[in-house]
């Protein structure tokens, strides 16, 4: 299982790359095995303001569709629009060409609450 250590990671599965104010956020290696092959990434909220917990978009895999939960209250400023014909990087790359969205976090103090790579790990038992 592949949790890369310089990341934030949320109990949803998600992972947080932070750049000063900008964060860019994915599905964990974890979280992809799970779903199984992902056939389908929707977020409509680009350009949107959503609040911490607010659902952003779903991922679809062949057997469920789940959602996809903001970590920090911010902008979404980007959808990685190469998704939208190769859904299965994914699973084949989760934390490179498989992220999702890059958010302008408007409350940072909200970054520490991110869990570290060994809290998630702890998380699933890994």
């Amino acid at each position: 299982m592949n949790i890369p250590a310089e990341l934030k990671y949320t109990k949803d599965h998600e992972w947080i790359s932070i750049e000063g104010d900008v964060i860019t956020i994915g599905i964990t290696d974890f979280a992809q095995s799970e779903l199984g092959d992902i056939v389908y990434v929707e977020v409509e909220t680009v350009d949107e303001t959503l609040d911490i917990e607010e659902v952003f978009g779903t991922v679809e895999a062949v057997k469920t569709v789940s959602d996809l939960f903001l970590p920090v209250s911010g902008e979404i400023i980007e959808f990685n629009e190469a998704l939208e014909d190769a859904p299965e990087s994914v699973n084949s790359d989760p934390y490179g060409a498989g992220w999702m969205i890059k958010v302008k976090c408007s409350d940072v103090s909200q970054l520490e609450a991110l869990l570290s790579a060994d809290d998630y790990k702890s998380l699933i038992g890994g």
